[in-house]
């Protein structure tokens, strides 16, 4: 989610390979647990409710707890960042989601699994995010995308075998003694954080002079330090954004996507167990939408760069909101299981490509400079919705008793979604284009009018 910082920035121009590529593949690691974790702990939750005696929106709220902690981490890790840099920070996530795995394997209510997986562990996969993605940006400046491309193709990777795994541990060793297996295994996050080595840039002459002026001068030094904080501040949370047409737009459309786009996947091994399906095939749902996943994320990467559909992003974007939306609305149609495995590689083809488009579409409106404190914010206001969908989605499944309410609500909500950035963003351009129209009237009439003074005062 960092936007990249351009070379004249940087000081120093980044190796682009090297060690890179060993960081590279920390960067991969790291993002690949911190994504599908959320996702894969899922498998689980059958087995926890039944030996916890919980509901289905409390055991959702595991998953989103986590989630959502994990997106609102985002903008203190990438503060510890800044200060530590990015290797002890990778490690100190790793240690936190091992910590967090391990208690909750020995705990006997709901509540502490909040608390442990959702709180502790959502803080560790936030760390272990934002500090593998800003060290990748300062290590790449031209083969940027394709390190990028390559670190994010952690989560769908490790989602794919992630899945099957943790259902043969569980058919092994029980929820318990898996998460205490998963917890030893989220402790690589340590080893691909120690991979992380730090950028030395070229060294800069006689660094001791400031320091002794630093000494006389402590009251300035305060000051500067509370502007700073103010600074930052005003970069996490600029609300002057809220002004803007785009921005809203794209903020409201996401929100509603995010709000039913977790739930799907935290119950689809469940639903597809209650159909009747084997469980190992039920787990293989998920690992088939991370296969999909995998491609489809670079594939629409390189389609929407296309001179076709690089103007014309944002209409992309929503077209792949309403076709994700519709997936969930014909998935309770499904009966057996070769129509499961259909809508599991639609649904990963469509969330890979909102995944693709989702910070690109952001980019697109916000344009680089107010990037960065943009994602700041969007991030935090989606924490609400990833919060609250999951919940939402159980309650549905605890009062009816049936999924498929789950699935027409989580549809309906994305394609409603999609539709509205669909209708909004034509409007938003043809509004766009009037007020440009009207703008180059007035400075037409401006220069008319300069002229015609001109002349007057030749004459």
């Amino acid at each position: 989610n960092m936007s990249p910082a351009p070379a004249d920035e940087l000081s120093y121009k980044p190796l682009d390979g090297g060690w890179g590529w060993m960081v590279v593949v920390g960067a991969h690691i790291s993002i690949g647990f911190a994504y599908s974790t959320p996702k894969a702990l899922s498998i689980f939750f059958k087995e926890i409710q039944e030996d916890l005696g919980a509901s289905y929106s409390e055991i959702a709220w595991i998953s989103s707890i986590m989630l959502a902690v994990m997106y609102a981490g985002g903008p203190v890790s990438s503060v510890l960042v800044r200060r530590f840099g990015s290797r002890p920070i990778v490690i100190l996530g790793g240690l936190m989601c091992g910590v967090s795995m391990v208690t909750a394997s020995f705990e006997s209510s709901i509540t502490y699994l909040y608390f442990c997986i959702g709180i502790i562990g959502g803080c560790g996969l936030s760390l272990n995010l934002n500090a593998s993605l800003t060290i990748i940006s300062k290590y790449f400046l031209a083969k940027r995308p394709l390190a990028n491309g390559l670190a994010m193709a952690g989560s769908p990777v490790f989602l794919c075998f992630l899945a099957p795994v943790n259902q043969y541990l569980l058919v092994k060793f029980g929820w318990r003694g898996s998460l205490l297996i998963l917890g030893g295994l989220m402790l690589n996050c340590c080893v691909a954080g120690a991979l992380m080595r730090p950028v030395i840039p070229p060294c800069k002459p006689s660094p001791c002079a400031p320091q002794n002026k630093v000494e006389e001068q402590p009251n300035k030094c305060n000051t500067k330090l509370k502007e700073r904080c103010m600074k930052n501040a005003k970069t996490f949370l600029d609300l002057s954004f809220f002004k803007d047409r785009g921005f809203v737009i794209y903020l409201i459309g996401n929100v509603m996507f995010i709000f039913g786009a977790y739930a799907p996947i935290v119950f689809l091994s469940a639903y597809a167990i209650n159909q009747g399906v084997e469980e190992y095939s039920a787990a293989y749902l998920l690992s088939i939408m991370g296969f999909v996943d995998m491609f489809v994320r670079p594939g629409t990467g390189l389609l929407a760069n296309s001179k076709w559909i690089r103007p014309r992003i944002q209409y992309f974007f929503s077209f792949a909101m309403v076709f994700n939306g519709m997936c969930h609305l014909l998935c309770p149609l499904i009966k057996s299981y070769a129509f499961l495995v259909v809508y599991a590689v639609f649904f990963g083809v469509s969330f890979g490509m909102i995944f693709a488009l989702i910070f690109e579409c952001l980019m697109d409106l916000m344009g680089t400079q107010r990037f960065p404190s943009a994602v700041g914010l969007v991030t935090i206001i989606e924490c609400f919705p990833m919060l609250l969908g999951p919940p939402a989605a159980g309650l549905l499944v605890d009062i009816f008793g049936d999924y498929k309410y789950l699935f027409f609500m989580c549809g309906s909500v994305i394609m409603t979604g999609g539709l509205f950035l669909f209708v909004m963003n034509i409007y938003n351009y043809h509004m766009l284009e009037k007020e440009k129209t009207a703008k180059d009237r007035e400075q037409n009439q401006k220069t008319i009018e300069n002229q015609d003074q001109v002349s007057i005062s030749e004459a």
